[in-house]
């Protein structure tokens, strides 16, 4: 599509991320950083993991946002002792008709709240995954496939690391971005106070949106125009991860141990559009691939032993690669 297409589909939904914060922002106080890529995730169609410490206001912003939308929404609190089958859902007997009848478990939702997903044991957190990558689920041999908007948003604390169970490279590497979730500012923690510590009713959040403006909305994120030099910074940031040298970071040499996967790329690109759209633009710049790139590398990039030893972190390397890679 040409460039003056693309603007059209942009414009014509250019109120949807403004209108969605501004209903977001009733409840929620700060954290722009998480709202903006709660809707990045949800305009380019893929997950987000949310990390952060407990009482940050993770699930809220989660429920505001489905509130806000007028769309499916299930919360799925995830415990050590649970089953695929409460995820996924399960055949249920019926002895007097002599018949089986399927019940859906809550995976099958448009905007899933996966809390505390790294206290689910391996099977369970399997399942999981193989319904937000094949956006289907199977009970009793057959397939059900999830209606759209589907999208999984997962929250993991970084702390009480006892009777959990971290998500394998291979697994975490589904989700499109992983998302830290930090303390608020002074002033923000003071208006929480203000907001919700007194007697007066919380505030109601509006349905802004339906599902057929989010599909709308992602269509127009897909017509975005990217310039080929955008695109080649991005395949250049990305692949810097597996070779820093060759990308003038001879310091980080043998400090990652795996480097991020073609994935990555695709994410970034699209997550780079979504990320355009939402500031009303309808091309890229490769301020929006840098604005991305850490939430979209941070969990695929494995740092050795070496660098862990020398007090190294994945935000730390990924900002060393940022530097050094030539913006176009």
């Amino acid at each position: 599509m040409s460039t003056e297409g693309s603007a059209q589909d942009v414009q014509r939904y250019a109120q949807l991320g403004p209108s969605l914060i501004n209903e977001i922002g009733k409840v929620l106080v700060g954290q722009e950083n998480m709202v903006s890529r709660l809707l990045t995730g949800l305009l380019a169609g893929g997950h987000v993991l949310l990390e952060g410490l407990p009482g940050l206001a993770k699930t809220l912003t989660v429920r505001c946002l489905a509130d806000a939308i007028d769309t499916g929404f299930s919360r799925i609190q995830f415990t050590p002792d649970m089953l695929p089958a409460d995820v996924i859902g399960t055949e249920i007997f019926n002895p007097r008709e002599g018949t089986y009848s399927v019940k859906k478990g809550p995976i099958f939702s448009n905007l899933v709240l996966a809390d505390e997903i790294n206290r689910a044991p391996a099977k369970v957190q399997a399942a999981l995954l193989e319904a937000m990558q094949e956006r289907q689920g199977t009970i009793g041999g057959k397939t059900y496939k999830m209606d759209e908007p589907f999208l999984v948003l997962a929250t993991q604390n970084p702390i009480e690391q006892e009777g959990t169970y971290p998500l394998p490279e291979a697994q975490v590497d589904r989700f499109m971005m992983k998302v830290k979730v930090g303390y608020p500012t002074r002033d923000e923690e003071r208006k929480v106070l203000d907001r919700m510590g007194g007697a007066a009713p919380e505030p109601h959040v509006n349905k802004v949106a339906t599902p057929a403006d989010i599909e709308g909305a992602r269509r127009a994120v897909q017509q975005v125009f990217v310039d080929e030099k955008v695109r080649d910074y991005i395949v250049d940031l990305v692949r810097a991860t597996r070779d820093p040298k060759g990308a003038g970071a001879a310091d980080l040499e043998g400090m990652i141990e795996y480097g991020a996967s073609p994935r990555a790329s695709l994410w970034l690109l699209r997550g780079s559009k979504a990320h355009a759209f939402l500031q009303g633009r309808s091309y890229v710049t490769p301020h929006d691939v840098k604005t991305l790139a850490p939430d979209v590398l941070r969990h695929r990039v494995s740092l050795t032993y070496e660098a862990e030893a020398e007090g190294r972190t994945a935000d730390q390397v990924i900002a060393r690669i940022l530097d050094s890679v030539l913006v176009p």
